[in-house]
């Protein structure tokens, strides 16, 4: 398979039919597969996507999820079921004109890019959305591994080396799928096309949920955030020392005892604030470390759906298996477990 286009579902059944009609009239050299994830969708898409997948044209495998995961959540689930040599990750918005896959694909072949994102002349979303994206990545310049001034779009495409690697080795709760993409590779490219307006409804992502998104951004592929909280202490500190010099010079060299407790008081509240937002911080960070630890799942597949030689074929994946989600708690090689091993041993002998 030379394609796969894995693409999130969510409040998606008015629009979710006339992107796959319209990918599965692509002509892909190579061949093309379609990986629908249905990330809890309180409406009927589930329903549509399986309708979907019996129809004639370019297979279509649909995932149920357990419930909502979230965007990144549900695109790491199609990526670990995609196939293809190179996956492009879309919306189901149709605000991506399903015409620029095929544009999208041969440009990663092509220029043989580990990963291309495209970028827009302007961008169909509103005010706020647009303001928070330029701020996402400004961002992103600064705390992960992205080449400056690349824009950061969830229409883009990834090589198979590419996520191979990035489902193969990430596990946490808490996925960001370009900051695992920078992980892996700097040969990235970027291309422009073309952004419509929604087709139906409004947009799935929230204010709370652009934040959760941030911070997935902010906290888990960084510690750049716990570096500028020691050098903001470090400001902070020193402009104390410089206020209790100040204080005591004036004591000594004043008649008056030192005015200000309004003064006082605001040092205070300021240093009380500086110190809670650190700790709040450090407390973000352990929390998802602990969350990690105790196996919070990325995703869980509760079904998956694909067109068989009788109609609609079914998996109900096994518990614990790759198939039914992350983290799956393989079993250790004998090998890893113990040490020395019998390899080591021998080596030891002949030295």
């Amino acid at each position: 398979m030379a394609l796969s286009v894995v693409v999130p579902v969510y409040n998606g059944a008015a629009t979710i039919g006339d992107l796959v009609r319209a990918l599965r009239a692509l002509e892909i050299e190579g061949g093309l597969e379609i990986v629908l994830v249905v990330d809890g969708s309180p409406d009927n898409s589930l329903d549509v996507c399986k309708m979907l997948a019996v129809a004639p044209g370019a297979p279509v495998t649909v995932l149920s999820l357990s419930r909502n995961f979230g965007e990144h959540n549900a695109v790491m689930a199609g990526l670990s079921r995609a196939r293809g040599d190179y996956v492009i990750t879309m919306d189901d918005d149709l605000q991506n004109p399903p015409e620029e896959v095929r544009r999208l694909f041969e440009h990663a072949r092509d220029g043989k890019y580990d990963a291309v994102y495209t970028y827009y002349e302007k961008k169909e979303h509103a005010a706020w959305r647009n303001i928070g994206s330029r701020f996402t990545n400004w961002c992103a310049d600064r705390l992960i591994d992205k080449p400056p001034g690349l824009y950061l779009s969830s229409f883009r495409c990834i090589s198979g080396f590419v996520r191979e690697r990035i489902t193969a080795t990430y596990e946490g709760p808490y996925p960001y799928i370009d900051g695992l993409v920078f992980q892996v590779t700097q040969n990235v490219g970027r291309m422009q096309v073309s952004h419509l307006p929604r087709a139906e409804g409004h947009s799935n992502y929230t204010l709370r949920r652009l934040v959760r998104l941030w911070l997935a951004m902010f906290l888990n592929f960084s510690v750049m955030p716990l570096r500028l909280a020691t050098l903001l202490g470090l400001g902070v500190g020193g402009l104390g020392t410089l206020a209790a010099a100040f204080t005591i010079i004036e004591a000594i060299i004043s008649d008056k005892a030192p005015q200000g407790w309004a003064s006082l008081m605001v040092a205070v509240l300021v240093l009380t604030g500086v110190q809670l937002v650190v700790l709040g911080m450090i407390g973000e960070y352990l929390g998802r470390m602990f969350l990690a630890v105790n196996r919070k799942p990325q995703y869980l597949v509760r079904e998956i759906f694909w067109r068989g030689a009788n109609g609609l074929d079914v998996e109900r994946p096994k518990v614990d298996t790759r198939a039914a989600g992350q983290p799956y708690r393989g079993r250790i090689p004998t090998v890893a477990r113990t040490w020395p091993n019998q390899a080591w041993t021998q080596s030891r002998r002949q030295l």
